[in-house]
């Protein structure tokens, strides 16, 4: 490992992360799935192998979506994603607020009627890349509680500081933080 990138070996695979400053104290590795099918495909395998039983995969808007959307490919089950802004094809949608490590200022999370009605009285599996503090599976785990279904489980391909600890959250790799002096 360099001051500059970290190698990450996860589901089989190596890759080089670009280190990235968050703050004057902390600078984190950018793990990024988007346009890598070799190693979204290989991670959701991999993390299929070791979720709880569910019913319906769920996550947020953006870096989650190769993963839920290959987990679902491989598992045949469906996966619902929440959106970070009302879209027109929208009725009736549910809002929670979250702050992510990654993403600066407070956000939403929004769901429709409709993915509503197809959350209740399921088993959930809530999917996410990388959980660091938590805040986004915090969110999507409100937006299964209004909607009346279950968390039948928390999986990221990468459980990044702390996030390692959590007896709830099933992941392939821990990720470190990079505390500077």
């Amino acid at each position: 490992m360099s001051n500059k990138s970290y190698t990450l070996h996860v589901a089989g695979l190596t890759r080089e992360l670009p280190i990235c400053p968050v703050n004057e104290k902390l600078d984190i590795a950018a793990f990024v799935m988007f346009s890598d099918v070799e190693l979204t495909v290989a991670c959701a395998e991999e993390l299929l192998k070791i979720v709880p039983e569910y019913d319906i995969i769920i996550t947020a808007e953006s870096k989650g979506i190769p993963l839920a959307y290959e987990m679902s490919r491989q598992s045949g089950k469906r996966y619902i994603l929440a959106r970070k802004s009302i879209k027109l094809y929208m009725s009736r949608a549910v809002e929670v607020d979250v702050q992510s490590i990654t993403t600066e200022g407070l956000q939403k999370l929004y769901l429709d009627e409709a993915d509503l009605l197809a959350l209740k009285g399921k088993r959930v599996l809530l999917v996410d890349d990388v959980v660091s503090t938590g805040k986004s599976l915090y969110a999507l785990e409100r937006l299964v509680e209004l909607a009346g279904g279950e968390i039948a489980g928390k999986a990221a391909v990468l459980a990044e500081g702390d996030a390692a600890d959590r007896d709830d959250l099933v992941y392939l790799e821990k990720l470190p933080l990079f505390f500077k002096p």
